[in-house]
């Protein structure tokens, strides 16, 4: 099933003083959702954003290839966190949200390999500069938790609190 409206929210993504990754992604995601709200009423609203973290250090989507490098060479070895914040908006107003964490083990890179990846250009507008989807799969040596959620969208999670909250999906041409 395909939304009838795909509509990005323009807001200040920036990180607060003191905003840990976690707090972060749950805050984008009622943002972008409350922003898409406002002139939508009455229709179902899904908001979502995902945050990469090293320890309390956000990895943000890289703006260039110098941002793409230094970005895989933080998570080059070593484990970090993927935070993904989801929040609907029924049409009756209510709000709910839920926040998905996945933790994911990259292998070592070697200076050839991230220097294939960032000449690929899969980094451009992904949080933490890789696609796990992509030619980054290649990279992870573990994932704990929800495959989705380092996709983009923990699909698991999103289907359960749009459920939750009443929604049932249209019939589809082909259901029996």
């Amino acid at each position: 099933m395909a939304p009838d409206i795909i509509a990005p929210a323009d807001i200040d993504e920036a990180v607060r003083v003191d905003e840990t990754p976690r707090a972060l992604a749950g805050r984008l995601a009622a943002a972008k959702a409350a922003r898409a709200a406002e002139d939508r009423v009455g229709l179902w609203i899904l908001a979502a954003d995902t945050v990469v973290a090293c320890g309390r250090r956000v990895v943000p989507a890289p703006t260039g290839p110098v941002e793409a490098t230094a970005g895989l060479a933080l998570l080059s070895g070593r484990r970090h966190r993927v935070y993904g914040g989801i929040c609907v908006v029924t049409p009756d107003g209510d709000r709910r949200s839920r926040l998905v964490e996945t933790v994911v083990a990259f292998k070592r890179l070697s200076e050839a390999e991230t220097e294939a990846y960032v000449a690929s250009g899969e980094w451009r507008g992904k949080a933490g500069g890789y696609a796990v989807q992509g030619l980054a799969a290649r990279f992870v040596r573990w994932i704990g938790g929800s495959y989705s959620n380092v996709v983009g969208l923990p699909l698991f999670e999103t289907v359960g609190l749009l459920e939750g909250l009443g929604y049932r999906r249209p019939p589809q041409r082909g259901d029996g």
